[in-house]
């Protein structure tokens, strides 16, 4: 379990740099889509972030 748990955290973070290199600049992150902008960055890495760190911590609290 120690493995999921750091794995997920990893994921977060990882995601949120994404997340602050997309509002940066758009295209670096989402280049295979047609449209980029901050909106499409801030749904998908922040999405991602926040629901990989709250599994995180669903599994420090439960396990």
């Amino acid at each position: 379990m120690n493995f999921v748990q750091q794995l997920l955290l990893y994921i977060s973070i990882t995601s949120f740099v994404f997340l602050l290199i997309g509002l940066y600049k758009p295209w670096t992150m989402l280049w295979w889509e047609d449209v980029q902008n901050r909106r499409k960055i801030l749904r998908l890495y922040g999405s991602i972030s926040i629901i990989t760190y709250g599994l995180h911590w669903l599994m420090i609290a439960f396990i």
